[in-house]
């Protein structure tokens, strides 16, 4: 058993991404009909509590520049020296009013004082207030250059990006610097690894998928995958691009239960009228569409979100087990039922679910369970790699 946990493997750099090269010739060696993608978290060689969060660094942002906006305004009280800027404030002005005020400083002699129990003059203050704006206007204007599309950094791994763990030795959901790794299988072989710096599968498919064809000149036909790559945009992708989900959908193994089955405020458990586009529910009330909510998710993807509401839940009796949400402000009398629908994904998932119901589709789910996990055991149990050390 091997005792170091690093691999030493080359890789090259495409955008946030990192593709991984496999040293192995495996071209002839599988048949190309089916790969099965999953992903696991590694953590970082970066040290746990280095975290720089964009949220934090953008609040800072908008709070240095008011305050750097009525500086600029009592400077201009004070000292007469007037800033013009259109609707921003660049470093390049905040420079420009420090010589100005050094200039100020030269011109009346004023000498700069430091320690305890001397005063320091106006102008000497103003000028160290301004360093101060400049310095953390810098900092934040790098970190947020660092960051690009990320929402967090560690600032000893540029790269790694804050994720919760499985292991979790705090037990309180610690976020911990990591990759997500992703790995392509077939055939028991590695055909493809990436490193993602988005936490969720969801996101990661579509250039994972895209960097396998662009790289190893052929395209699978099939997809096999757990329910963590299930979503809209990845069906209308694999669609569009002549290849067939096999992917698990995520409430698979909670549709199978009797308290799913039984409860009637599901959408599943409705009877749906196609032609007139509405939905019966367990009293034989109608719900009827009345608007389209155009969605977009963090990639770009547009959705269009259907929503029902039935207007006779006033004396239903059924409406403790029907409208769900007891944290709502609205008392539950006054309350009717509503459903948003995305007519598109429901679609896709009933087509997806009846290839992974096949005969097919059990034995490609089984497979994927052998080889993807398969191959985590093997890089972390057995290499025992995990943690990134360099």
């Amino acid at each position: 058993m091997l005792k170091q946990n690093t691999i030493q493997i080359d890789y090259t750099t495409y955008g946030n991404n990192y593709q991984f090269k496999l040293p192995l010739n495996i071209d002839y060696m599988i048949p190309k009909d089916a790969i099965f993608v999953d992903g696991t978290k590694i953590e970082s060689s970066a040290n746990r509590y280095t975290f720089v969060w964009k949220k934090t660094i953008n609040k800072n942002m908008v709070r240095v520049m008011n305050d750097i906006s009525n500086f600029i305004l009592k400077c201009g009280i004070d000292f007469g020296i007037k800033i013009i800027y259109r609707n921003k404030i660049k470093i390049y002005h905040l420079k420009k009013l420090l010589k100005k005020l050094k200039k100020i400083s030269k011109e009346s002699n004023i000498t700069f004082v430091h320690g305890k129990g001397k005063k320091k003059s106006i102008v000497q203050k103003s000028i160290a207030k301004l360093n101060n704006y400049i310095d953390r206007l810098k900092k934040y204007t790098k970190d947020l250059h660092i960051m690009g599309e990320l929402n967090s950094y560690s600032k000893t791994d540029n790269d790694a990006t804050f994720m919760r763990m499985k292991k979790d030795h705090m037990k309180n959901g610690q976020l911990k610097p990591a990759y997500n790794i992703q790995f392509g299988v077939d055939s028991e072989y590695i055909v493809w690894v990436s490193s993602e710096h988005k936490p969720t599968d969801t996101t990661t498919s579509i250039p994972f998928l895209k960097s396998i064809e662009e790289h190893t000149k052929f395209k699978y036909p099939k997809i096999v995958a757990d329910s963590g790559y299930e979503s809209e945009e990845n069906y209308t992708f694999l669609e569009c691009n002549n290849q067939l989900s096999f992917i698990k959908p995520a409430n698979y193994e909670i549709s199978k239960t009797r308290k799913y089955k039984n409860d009637i405020g599901r959408i599943d458990n409705m009877d749906y009228d196609e032609k007139k586009d509405y939905y019966i529910c367990k009293n034989g009330k109608k719900l009827f569409a009345n608007k389209i909510i155009n969605r977009k998710s963090k990639t770009g993807y547009k959705s269009k979100i259907t929503c029902y509401t039935c207007k006779e839940c006033c004396d239903c009796q059924y409406k403790n087990g029907c409208i769900k949400g007891n944290n709502s402000k609205i008392p539950l009398e006054n309350r009717t039922k509503n459903l948003q629908v995305s007519k598109l994904f429901h679609e896709k998932r009933k087509e997806n679910l009846k290839r992974i119901i096949s005969q097919e589709g059990c034995q490609l789910r089984m497979n994927r369970i052998i080889q993807a996990e398969g191959t985590f055991a093997q890089v972390k149990q057995n290499m025992k790699f995990r943690r990134f050390l360099s």
